[in-house]
């Protein structure tokens, strides 16, 4: 069933710890004009392209069949080879994940000034599983600078956001791609404001691998404390193709400690860098052997580090946008 667990036919090699709550990697935010038309209705009007498509965009928006990336979320059982052992005696368990995660962190900030890539997230909002969204995405580390255009679906295809941080007031700037919300034009909105989380888990200032891998040392430093539960790893696991060391985690009991049943991370093996999360509730039936259900997932494909983006890629005046600035 779409967004649940497939099974891992594995042998690994299992350490019991706790890994805590690892938040999703930042998010990219939809834009809610819709919110301001709420009592339009209708099918979701079709979107143009920008003047300029953004480079690397091309077939994006393809449903994700890359090697050992399904869809719904599920680790392909061909990828999962036999587990590393989660620590070495006298060390705690969840240590190894600890060190990849700051390892990755420095790296990030050492050598990482900017990326594009195209992120695919699916989230369940409200009990409810949304389709996957689909975003070219250019991001810069200083300062923070976000440039999202989305590839689709639909009805939010066509859709751009930029977000500055200490620029635009600390506000994000978005608009529709086309139909009768695009008439609304650009709107200035606080990342974490209703209308702009609408839809949404997290702001728009959480998106991009850096902020996943402080995330990931700080809960991992967190839950050194707690037991109850396991963690193992997977070496040789593929991401769109990249070759991935997969950590899973997994909470057999519901605590108030613990925000999911079971998480994934993979860590790309060339750049040291999470490149795919995705976490799960607990069955919905309370029942041993039930199969976890699907929270969110977020990857992040296809990136070039390094491009030299300057102020003009974030920049709503850009010619090649439709933010509509003179």
């Amino acid at each position: 069933m779409v967004g649940f667990v497939q099974t891992l036919s594995v042998t690994g090699l299992r350490s019991r710890c706790c890994v805590g709550p690892l938040a999703a990697c930042g998010r990219a935010v939809a834009v809610a004009l819709a919110l301001i038309l709420s009592a339009i209705h209708g099918a979701p009007a079709h979107s143009q392209q920008p003047v300029a498509a953004p480079a690397g965009a091309a077939d994006a928006a393809a449903p994700l069949t890359g090697p050992g990336l399904v869809p719904n979320g599920g680790l392909s059982t061909s990828n999962a080879n036999a587990g590393l052992a989660a620590a070495a005696t006298g060390v705690h368990p969840l240590q190894p994940a600890l060190d990849l995660a700051q390892k990755g962190l420095a790296k990030i900030n050492e050598n990482i000034r900017d990326y594009s890539c195209t992120i695919v997230k699916r989230e369940r909002i409200d009990g409810k599983l949304g389709d996957h969204e689909y975003m070219f995405a250019k991001i810069r580390s200083q300062p923070f600078s976000v440039y999202l255009y989305f590839l689709g679906p639909d009805s939010v295809k066509g859709q751009e956001v930029i977000y500055v941080a200490g620029h635009n007031d600390g506000n994000m700037l978005a608009h529709a791609g086309s139909g009768v919300r695009a008439m609304v034009g650009t709107v200035s909105l606080k990342p974490q404001s209703m209308l702009a989380m609408q839809g949404n888990r997290y702001p728009i200032t959480e998106i991009g691998v850096e902020n996943l891998a402080r995330r990931l040392v700080e809960v991992a430093e967190h839950d050194k404390q707690f037991g109850e539960c396991e963690v193992n790893f997977y070496p040789n696991a593929k991401v769109n193709g990249r070759i991935c060391t997969c950590v899973q985690v997994q909470h057999p009991v519901p605590r108030r400690n613990f925000r999911f049943n079971l998480a994934r991370v993979f860590i790309d093996d060339e750049w040291t860098v999470p490149i795919r999360y995705e976490a799960y509730d607990w069955p919905q039936n309370n029942e041993a052997g039930g199969q976890p259900v699907l929270l969110e997932e977020y990857t992040y494909m296809n990136m070039k580090i390094n491009n030299g983006f300057t102020d003009a890629d974030f920049d709503p005046k850009n010619t090649g946008y439709k933010f509509g600035g003179k």
